[in-house]
């Protein structure tokens, strides 16, 4: 009988008698399948999502990554003055400077006893290059009077650290001390401060802070700043000028290089865990496998010997090893994406009821799903390599003979 080949029609029509001859092994199987892979896909997004959230935290803004934070030693009671903020800002490696002035004060509402607080008096720039926004309410600006300030400090004046609270005002008075002769010297506004934002964070001690175009004098001297870089390349040398100035400095940048080399490590770790997971599932399917071909060697005679090529047969079982292997990747990642996005769901509610924030902790990039489709019908492939293999090298007369 002349041998005749069958296309990929024929062979995608045969390859669906196992899941009806045998429904529950090949449920069982593909379910195995996507159990693996979406704890591959669950554990993965939970990496993915953690470094999300950290990064997230430590660079808010793209200035605030090429941005360092200078001081000097706290044993030297030095201080930096306006005229070293002048001299900074002539560095060729910077391209902006924003002094933080930190001093206490005292807020209070009208006819109110007051309360001591810190008080940051800042640049408008201070925002972007810091990375920082209010939790409620907006930045300050220079046409735009008033002050930040944090939950604790607006508890202790009786007011509730939410929207309806902005636009409230406070009076401010800041104590400046020259650091060279000891005077303290009152900066004060006759007008009452509108609030503008609020940080809800509970950590955060009693703090207030506004621009120095709000206040009747300008602070004498800060004791760090805030020095950002022309860009990327520019941020080593610049580190080098401050260090030889005598300047402590912290980069944001070196924090995130060192979050992502924890965060990386941690995804990993728990992708073996869930490749762990997968590799189990894979071997179950192989078995799967390798038992229907057991079962198949008469049917495979039959097939020869009505024409089927040895590449059909072959074919024929890749297809089915495949197919299963899709089923349960296409199943995984729908396990794994669903199960994420439900916590998701669950955690952000609770925060939300809890006076926190809505936030994504599982996050699933479009190429990791991509690559896991990919995985899938490899390990589909492998899995039938050997019974198709085998199944094609049987002659009729050795299929009939082993039934």
């Amino acid at each position: 009988m002349s041998e005749h080949k069958l296309g990929f029609r024929e062979l995608f029509q045969l390859s669906l008698r196992t899941f009806r001859v045998k429904p529950v092994r090949a449920i069982l199987t593909v379910a195995g399948m996507s159990v693996g892979i979406g704890a591959v896909i669950f554990l993965v997004s939970l990496g993915y999502g953690l470094q999300y959230i950290l990064i997230g935290k430590l660079v808010t803004t793209e200035d605030s990554l090429i941005t360092m934070e200078i001081s000097y030693p706290s044993e030297s009671n030095l201080v930096i003055k306006n005229s070293v903020v002048d001299d900074l800002r002539k560095i060729p490696e910077a391209i902006e400077v924003s002094p933080v002035y930190e001093f206490p004060g005292e807020i209070n509402q009208k006819g109110e006893s007051g309360l001591l607080v810190d008080t940051r008096i800042v640049d408008p720039n201070y925002f972007r290059l810091a990375g920082f926004a209010p939790d409620i309410g907006e930045q300050l600006a220079v046409n735009k009077r008033g002050v930040i300030v944090s939950s604790q400090a607006l508890g202790a004046v009786n007011l509730k650290p939410d929207k309806t609270t902005l636009g409230k005002e406070l009076y401010l008075k800041v104590f400046y001390q020259d650091n060279d002769t000891g005077v303290s010297v009152e900066a004060t506004s006759a007008e009452p401060f509108p609030i503008r934002g609020i940080i809800t964070d509970e950590a955060m001690p009693p703090t207030v802070i506004t621009l120095p175009s709000y206040l009747s004098t300008a602070p004498p001297f800060s004791r760090k700043a805030l020095v950002k870089a022309k860009n990327v390349d520019t941020v080593e040398a610049l580190r080098d000028v401050m260090l030889s100035q005598g300047f402590l400095v912290s980069a944001r940048i070196d924090l995130v290089n060192q979050a992502k080399k924890i965060m990386n490590t941690i995804t990993i770790v728990l992708g073996v865990f869930g490749v762990t997971a997968l590799v189990v599932s894979a071997i179950g399917m192989f078995n799967t496998m390798i038992v229907g071909f057991m079962e198949r060697i008469y049917e495979v005679g039959i097939l020869k010997s009505i024409g089927a090529t040895d590449g059909d047969v072959r074919n024929l079982f890749l297809m089915e090893s495949v197919m299963m292997g899709l089923l349960g990747g296409v199943g995984g990642i729908a396990l794994g994406v669903v199960s994420g996005k439900f916590l998701n769901f669950a955690l952000s509610l609770l925060a939300v009821r809890l006076g926190g924030k809505a936030f994504e902790l599982f996050l699933t990039p479009w190429w990791f799903i991509l690559l896991v489709i990919g995985l899938s019908l490899f390990i589909g492939f492998i899995s039938g390599f050997w019974p198709a293999r085998r199944a094609a090298a049987l002659s009729p007369k050795e299929a009939f003979t082993k039934r």
